[in-house]
């Protein structure tokens, strides 16, 4: 998903406390991947920045996460869009986790839009399970710049009234 030595940061919201974020960049996959392990028995949740992010940020927490993180990494970080996310879910309040019905309509309403967008000659998707819905990576190539902002918006828009239950 990264080039070599591409700058990611990890990201645990709500962690080690409420307001906290426990965040930290790498260029090291595999110290990313060691602190993933490591926080993901712990947080609700864990996050990676998917587009190309400025490298500069590294300077920030290096190779490692650190707790009560003020800055995290903003949109005007984002160099280049390289992921097309579809975040499949149910609609339930923040924090509640989709029940078994629920999850499973979310992986069969990313299946038919897997489905629909291959018959549209889009290519294939990274394909994965939330826990709770699931998610469509499809590989792009753009600046991040408001022609580019607004065409994935504008996609995103068009799959969500297509298909439901979608947010990016």
């Amino acid at each position: 998903m990264y080039r070599p030595e591409q700058v990611v940061e990890l990201r645990a919201p709500g962690y080690p406390r409420g307001h906290a974020t426990t965040a930290g960049y790498f260029d090291d996959s595999d110290k990313l991947a060691n602190n993933a392990l490591e926080l993901s028995g712990n947080a609700a949740g864990l996050y990676v920045t998917l587009n190309e992010i400025n490298p500069a940020l590294l300077a920030r927490v290096s190779n490692r996460t650190g707790p009560c993180v003020k800055q995290t990494t903003s949109d005007a970080d984002v160099l280049r869009r390289r992921w097309l996310p579809f975040d499949f879910d149910a609609k339930r309040p923040g924090g509640v986790p989709s029940t078994d019905e629920e999850h499973e309509a979310a992986l069969w309403r990313a299946r038919e839009c897997r489905r629909w967008l291959r018959e549209q000659a889009w290519p294939k998707p990274i394909v994965a399970d939330s826990g709770n819905g699931a998610h469509l990576l499809y590989h792009i190539e753009l600046p991040n710049d408001e022609p580019s902002k607004s065409l994935v918006e504008r996609c995103l828009r068009g799959i969500a009234f297509r298909f439901g239950g979608i947010a990016s």
